[in-house]
């Protein structure tokens, strides 16, 4: 998912692009030639065979039966595997290059010269990183991987057929120590395994994280527009002031094809399929020309954003497409839909999570309405949005509302299941033109280059159906009653919270006492079962409290700020022992927060400095290029004194524990009072008691921007905790001389709202939609984070020390000062005891 903007250093405007549009009269560019132009053309070896599972399933099993794990280097020098050209592909473009695997990393080397602007599109990431390995194809042919990381970058590399499969036998013979996803199993075995529907029917995982999943299993990709991922039309009323989510009027008839959901175009579409008749009888009968995600689709809808934009007009022959046809207004493209059968475009995720797609931002020339003379620029919202941040935040509620939940299932029926193709494909009105489908092509059979290169430019340009990942009916999702029921009989293991909001009730366990108060909580997957003590020595000018803690992944080692000596300290949680140490701040540590991933560290201090640090376990860390890193040597040669003497707190920094400095941030005025990092999002952001949050990226230490709690006065303005939501949301508390506040900026920098609240903030983190505050007068408060309009508030009468967050989606964790601790759930009889949230 792309979320943040970037800065556009170089921007071109596209005049030229939209003078061409201005003075051509000829409306129809070459490269859009409707597909079935091309089908008398191809030849008759060029047809491949539509059934080409069984070849799938024989192609998979040989390949798993091949898998042989290479035998460990003990000499500790690095190997090189197997080297392969290939092509990298990103959106619409194929680079050509080298891949290379080793024993130890997997790397690509762009072949061409360097360009004009310096840029490469080499890359290469250590094996322990491999999270996911996907067989991909490319063009409808078996001959392409796609790799994600564990910080969810991914790669798109397309192969030869026989080569791929070689690639990827060796990869997996490295036994890659990180990776979830990795065999030959076909997307409907690998679907079934994974355990995702019943996840999904069971309320486990939302309606938008299936479709993700359920997209990148069937092969959709965000680094190949043909094959982007889609996502349904949801709505049916665009019209309205307010948009009623329990009224079902308000929706789409998720059970049938876009081009059928106005009950006047099914005569057409039938008579069109009955009717065709191919005079070569080779391309079989259709009930649309068109496809309802391909790559012109996708960048209709994303011209707005580079290089969205740029793609755009290079796919129109060097100019912009006429005003009239461009993306300009929600309501208007959804009349055109239900007028005209030969329109059939889904959605595209960033419907439900992007807001900036709907914005002009870069003031490109889009053109002026032939009819109403009125000038493109943002998109026109429906009246029930006001803003793009709106529409985005209603249309996701719209996503996971009881409605879509009831009805997804038919959807998925018809783009991933048993209704894609075949006689109930064609029941349901839902043939799309043959060369859409999955082994419908052979590009290998192909002797000819141009015939090769026209069949591929229309492969690329109309669109590819995902693959079959069910043969049977999809189920249904458990409707709210259901889940009630099942919960309370104990049947479900994982209850969200936020679904059953009406049974939330709260209780204490007697945890601790007020002289030994909790001042970190944390809930792992794995939770150790012993209780140590961790001696410092803190500072004491420091209070204790969850921002100078920071557990690892896998819950074996404590991360903690606050030492006399400024160093972060790493503890062994079985031992309590000090394990690894590293300094490289003036001041003392103020606050300390981890990734998701395990793979960074980010530290706060009195220095007014934020450092990133590596998490890597290798001997060595690569820094990145232009690191901004200046190391204290003061304080290396301190802790190096303190290791002379011999001093039973400082410890070696040579250790593969001890986390390296890889940047050092600078931007606030006073002491860094919080801090919070996201890898996937590639985002550090930093609160201070000058009263600003700082924005700065991971890989290039680059400051982005500073943003300003709204309507804080007064002399005194500090900013106490802050968090980053999975969406990129950043949320912080403040504080003035009147008052206390909570505010929500989007990751590009939007404010999304901002409340007062009755105390002094103590602590607040983020779950899903989320906000959770808790204040020292005994309150803890959920709010959606779009607007921060309350959910819930649970006065539970005694100060709150910190908020540390959820366990899963099913409990909220609330440390009292009396030494408690506040256990919020689902009301009896669920037995809170069997729960592991106490062990310490």
């Amino acid at each position: 998912m792309r979320l943040k903007l970037e800065p556009d250093l170089y921007h071109d405007p596209h005049t030229a692009a939209a003078n061409m549009r201005d003075n051509t009269t000829s409306s129809t560019s070459q490269s859009r030639r409707l597909s079935s132009e091309f089908g008398s053309t191809f030849a008759p070896a060029a047809i491949g065979e539509e059934n080409t599972d069984d070849e799938m399933l024989l192609l998979e099993e040989e390949m798993r039966n091949s898998l042989e794990p290479q035998v460990p280097e003990t000499s500790g020098r690095e190997k090189i595997v197997i080297t392969q050209e290939c092509e990298l592909i990103t959106l619409m473009t194929r680079v050509k290059g080298r891949f290379d695997l080793t024993t130890n990393q997997l790397m690509f080397t762009e072949i061409a010269s360097l360009k004009d602007d310096g840029q490469r599109h080499d890359f290469k990431f250590p094996i322990g990183q491999l999270r996911e390995l996907h067989l991909r194809k490319f063009n409808l042919r078996r001959s392409a991987l796609e790799m994600f990381l564990t910080d969810q970058t991914s790669y798109f590399l397309n192969f030869t057929t026989r080569t791929r499969n070689k690639i990827f036998t060796k990869i997996l013979s490295l036994q890659p120590p990180n990776i979830l996803y990795g065999s030959g199993r076909s997307p409907a075995e690998l679907l079934k395994s994974s355990g995702l529907t019943q996840k999904w029917a069971n309320r486990e995982i939302s309606n938008f994280e299936y479709l993700m999943h359920l997209n990148t299993i069937a092969g959709r990709s965000y680094n190949d527009l043909s094959q982007y991922p889609v996502f349904p039309w949801i709505l049916a009323d665009y019209t309205s002031e307010v948009l009623d989510l329990n009224d079902p009027r308000s929706f789409r008839d998720l059970s049938k094809p876009i081009g059928v959901v106005n009950p006047k175009n099914e005569a057409e579409v039938r008579s069109k399929f009955d009717g065709f008749e191919d005079p070569s009888g080779m391309i079989p009968k259709f009930h649309y020309g068109t496809h309802y995600s391909n790559s012109a689709g996708v960048l209709h809808y994303l011209i707005r954003v580079e290089p969205f934009t740029s793609l755009h007009i290079e796919l129109q022959s060097g100019r912009f497409d006429v005003a009239d046809r461009q993306f300009h207004s929600i309501p208007q493209t959804w009349k055109l839909l239900m007028d005209n059968p030969n329109d059939v475009k889904e959605l595209i995720p960033e419907f439900f999570y992007f807001p900036e797609f709907l914005k002009n931002m870069n003031r490109f020339d889009l053109g002026v309405l032939q009819m109403t003379k009125e000038k493109v620029d943002d998109v026109v919202l429906p009246p029930w949005a006001k803003t793009a941040e709106d529409f985005i935040a209603i249309h996701r509620r719209a996503l996971e509302s009881e409605y879509v939940s009831q009805h997804l299932h038919h959807w998925i029926d018809l783009i991933f299941g048993y209704k894609q193709k075949g006689p109930k494909a064609v029941d349901a009105l839902n043939v799309f033109y043959y060369c859409s489908y999955e082994g419908a092509v052979d590009l290998d059979k192909i002797a000819n280059p141009i015939e090769r290169e026209a069949v591929e430019g229309m492969i690329n340009n109309f669109g590819q159906t995902p693959s079959q990942l069910l043969r049977d009916p999809h189920p249904r999702r458990l409707s709210l009653d259901e889940l009630t029921i099942r919960l309370l009989k104990l049947e479900l293991r994982r209850p969200d919270l936020t679904l059953i909001l009406d049974r939330v009730q709260c209780t204490t366990c007697d945890l601790s006492t007020d002289k030994d108060p909790v001042v970190y909580l944390s809930t792992p997957k794995s939770p150790p079962r012993n209780r140590k003590k961790l001696t410092g020595p803190f500072h004491p000018s420091i209070t204790l409290s969850s921002k100078l803690f920071a557990l690892s992944v896998d819950a074996k080692y404590i991360y903690a700020g606050g030492i006399w000596d400024n160093s972060v300290r790493v503890f062994n949680m079985a031992r309590g022992k000090v394990v690894a140490s590293a300094i490289n701040h003036f001041d003392v540590v103020t606050c300390i927060a981890m990734d998701n991933c395990g793979s960074y560290l980010v530290t706060g201090s009195k220095d007014c400095t934020c450092v990133i640090w590596s998490l890597s376990t290798s001997n060595s860390v690569s820094q990145p290029a232009g690191s901004n890193l200046q190391p204290n040597t003061a304080a290396l040669n301190q802790n190096l004194a303190g290791n002379v003497v011999g001093s039973a707190n400082v410890v070696h920094l040579t250790n593969n524990l001890t986390p390296k400095p890889v940047h050092t941030l600078y931007g606030h005025d006073d002491a860094v009072s919080c801090v919070a990092i996201m890898t996937e999002l590639d985002i550090v952001v930093s609160g201070s008691l000058d009263g600003t949050v700082n924005v700065h990226t991971i890989k290039n230490g680059q400051f982005i921007r500073t943003i300003n709690p709204i309507g804080c006065t007064g002399c005194k303005i500090e900013v106490s905790f802050i968090t980053i939501s999975y969406q990129g949301h950043i949320a912080f508390s403040a504080l003035d001389d009147t008052s206390h506040s909570v505010h929500v900026f989007s990751i590009n920098g939007v404010s999304l709202g901002s409340k007062y609240v009755s105390g002094r903030v103590t602590g607040l983190t983020s779950s899903t939609d989320y906000l959770v505050v808790s204040d020292d007068a005994g309150d803890v408060t959920m709010s959606r984070l779009y607007g921060l309009k309350p959910i819930f508030d649970i006065p539970l009468h005694v100060p709150t020390q910190t908020v540390v967050g959820t366990v899963g989606n099913t409990h909220l964790l609330a440390p009292l000062r009396d030494g408690s601790l506040g256990v919020i759930g689902i009301q009896q009889p669920i037995p809170y005891k069997k729960h592991t949230v106490l062990n310490v």
